[in-house]
């Protein structure tokens, strides 16, 4: 019988034939997406360049696997690699036999793209600090490791409605997105007994949802029962018909939140009576001290550990893209440095742990010419226009033209919060979930058809406090810069930072008013 390694191989060989018929018009763009979605690849705006999107479990990125990624950039003359949202890694203008090339080399070095789009579930987003945040409950890596194992080992026999989206969080500031994913989990600790709270069929982009809290306790051992009971569910009940309406967040709003949550505890239990599938996870409950004797500052960039003299330096380059040079210096310095790690996030940026001091300076040093070091300089945005085939706006662009606009000016800009751009309702960008967010589309302002954002305000998520930007606006893009320079200044004005100054939303709105159309 084949193994799943002789699986994927032929089926590779196979899409790079499929791939160059779609290159030579004799396949549509539409067939070709049927295709190539579940094997990470998708053609770029134009049909004539692919991306590829490497799996990289929950934004673990071991050195063997950094290493295989730079030599990709290297061998196949990459420019640059793009951080997503999900806690992946995206090349892009590639020929198809690069994409297979690569696809081929990746899965002989355990690096897997199959799954990573399409209707499968996709990459099992983790807490970027877990094992050493403050006052989590425990370290949940090894839960996901679990998770992606097992979706992995059956990744090709899946047949899904669409797309499914599990996380992981190790604490209530919920760092994974378990309150807005189709199944979440977070760890927690009661008198010494570890558990998970689970939350279910949550989602961003059209018609988002925040996640339905399950209300029970889940034993860690147990976690696999309800990955399962969720993907039969979803197969259960999703839409297959419909496409627009097919995630699991529309379950609950066509059964009902009781009745959704008694169909999934029927799909648990007859889980549980046909299939063994407890994991034996060792759980060491997290300590965080009184006192730390962290002698560097912490800043939007550097975080304490709760280990006593440990750091994590987060680093952001503008739009989530590292260029290959500060890609290659970035890895050389892990290699140095072995006591060190290195984790995506799911805002476009690499925290690197386990850092002391000194280290800190020294990479400090290494990335003082790309990083971000405010919230802003830290702003998500996808690809877009000209890249992404579904991008309706040029969602990079204009954060490249917020960033100059604000040094040009010579703004201060401590004050202002991270910004989540989308070019289309996707939200690839996470702008629903985000302090301040724009989603890009056209509109007809006069007689004009105009690039417009749609402003989004107030999302958060934190267990407990998780809710969905909304709506208060529409500015158009070339606008755009002049307003958050406006409220930085009125920030700095009122002496404020951005969340304080929301809670009085007509003061936001008076500044933002100005700028509508």
């Amino acid at each position: 019988m084949q193994n799943q390694y002789e699986f994927l191989k032929n089926e590779i060989k196979a899409f790079r034939e499929e791939g160059h018929k779609f290159y030579n018009k004799e396949l549509s763009v539409g067939d070709f997406k049927k295709i190539s979605g579940g094997m990470g690849v998708y053609a770029q705006r134009g049909g004539e360049s692919f991306m590829i999107r490497l799996r990289t479990n929950s934004g673990l990125l071991p050195l063997n696997q950094l290493k295989l990624i730079d030599s990709f950039l290297t061998d196949f003359n990459i420019e640059k690699l793009h951080m997503t949202t999900r806690q992946a890694i995206q090349l892009h203008d590639l020929s198809i036999d690069a994409v297979c090339d690569i696809m081929e080399k990746a899965l002989d070095n355990g690096l897997y793209t199959r799954g990573g789009g399409g209707n499968f579930p996709r990459n099992v987003s983790l807490s970027p600090m877990s094992g050493v945040e403050k006052n989590e409950a425990f370290d949940v890596t090894d839960f996901a490791n679990e998770i992606s194992k097992y979706l992995m080992e059956r990744i090709t026999t899946y047949h899904l409605p669409r797309k499914l989206k599990i996380s992981m969080s190790s604490s209530e500031q919920d760092g994974g997105n378990s309150t807005i994913n189709d199944l979440g989990f977070i760890a927690k600790v009661e008198n010494g007994e570890a558990y998970f709270d689970m939350y279910l069929a949550g989602g961003l982009g059209n018609n988002p949802e925040i996640s339905i809290p399950y209300g029970k306790r889940v034993k860690p051992e147990e976690i696999l029962y309800y990955v399962e009971a969720m993907v039969n569910l979803f197969m259960a009940e999703g839409d297959y018909n419909n496409k627009a309406k097919a995630r699991t967040r529309y379950i609950p709003k066509r059964m009902g939140k009781d009745e959704f949550l008694q169909a999934f505890d029927k799909h648990l239990d007859d889980v549980k009576a046909t299939k063994k599938l407890d994991i034996n996870v060792k759980i060491v409950i997290s300590e965080t001290k009184n006192e730390y004797t962290h002698t560097l500052p912490e800043s939007a960039s550097l975080l304490h550990q709760r280990q006593d003299g440990l750091y994590t330096l987060i680093v952001h380059p503008v739009n989530g893209q590292l260029y290959h040079k500060d890609f290659k210096n970035l890895v050389e310095f892990l290699e140095k440095n072995s006591n060190v790690e290195a984790r995506l996030s799911m805002d476009e940026d690499i925290y690197v742990r386990n850092l002391n001091e000194h280290q800190v300076k020294e990479l400090q040093e290494i990335v003082k010419s790309y990083n971000g070091l405010t919230k802003v300089r830290q702003s998500v945005s996808c690809i877009g226009v000209p890249t992404c085939q579904l991008g309706i706006e040029q969602s990079q662009t204009l954060l490249k033209n917020i960033l100059n606009y604000l040094s040009e000016n010579n703004i201060k800009e401590d004050r202002l919060p991270s910004i989540n751009i989308s070019g289309c309702q996707n939200s690839c960008g996470r702008h629903q979930a985000s302090d301040l967010g724009f989603v890009g589309g056209k509109r007809k302002v006069g007689d004009n058809l105009e690039d417009v954002f749609d402003l989004y305000i107030g999302g958060i998520v934190k267990e407990g406090s998780t809710a969905l930007g909304e709506k208060v606006g529409t500015i158009i893009m070339r606008d755009i810069p002049a307003f958050i320079g406006e409220l930085a200044k009125e920030l700095e004005k009122e002496n404020k930072n951005y969340r304080d100054f929301i809670v009085n939303r007509e003061q936001f709105l008076e500044v933002a008013r100005k700028f509508f159309i």
